[in-house]
């Protein structure tokens, strides 16, 4: 079974009637990560930003083990579905990607965005361990077709920051050889309404 711990800046299970926000650190996992810009900015409307994004996801990505199956940029946020290896560099990673895209952008903003990732106290992205197939294929799908879900084209094929590294056949076909889906984990953040919201 794949090692994993949560970290949380509560230490409330849930707030408000909500499970906290947490990350999840766990090993041979399938994530599903996304983040957007503070008050839904277009920090990522130039062709020239969404370069400075690819640079610094391409290389931190691959320098802590994350192979991304798929991945859409969109204006203002961005979603991302892949495997990591070690979940202890999923921390590091994200910091190190939002550090410098964050910096590099902004250079090039005419108005520096602060804070540039933010959606609440600590909450610069969301990730989720994927549960089972099922999950998988939600997300897959769901950020392959981001680009038609915003309208920004009719085909997701024809959107250039919508790139697909690993067929999604392939890639349920090896995690559950692992079996490395979180299936053997029983959480509230994992159940029948969260695998159901994809």
């Amino acid at each position: 079974m794949p090692r994993f711990r949560t970290s949380s800046h509560s230490r409330r299970e849930f707030i408000k009637g909500k499970h906290r926000f947490e990350h999840w650190y766990r090993d041979n996992t399938v994530y599903f990560i996304t983040s957007r810009c503070s008050n839904r900015f277009p920090a990522f409307a130039s062709d020239q930003a969404k370069s400075v994004f690819w640079e610094r996801f391409d290389h931190y990505t691959n320098h802590y083990g994350f192979v991304p199956w798929v991945t859409t940029l969109l204006n203002n946020h961005y979603h991302t579905l892949g495997y990591l290896k070690v979940g202890e560099n999923l921390g590091p990673m994200m910091q190190r990607i939002h550090g410098s895209v964050a910096k590099l952008v902004n250079d090039v903003l005419p108005e520096r965005l602060k804070p540039f990732w933010r959606e609440g106290a600590h909450n610069d992205y969301f990730d989720g361990c994927i549960r089972d197939e099922t999950q998988c294929r939600r997300a897959y799908r769901y950020t392959l077709t981001q680009s038609v879900r915003h309208r920004l084209t009719t085909d997701y094929r024809k959107y250039p920051h919508t790139q697909v590294r690993v067929d999604l056949e392939r890639g349920i076909r090896r995690v559950t050889e692992l079996k490395e889906f979180l299936d053997d984990v029983p959480y509230p953040r994992y159940g029948q309404q969260t695998r159901n919201s994809l």
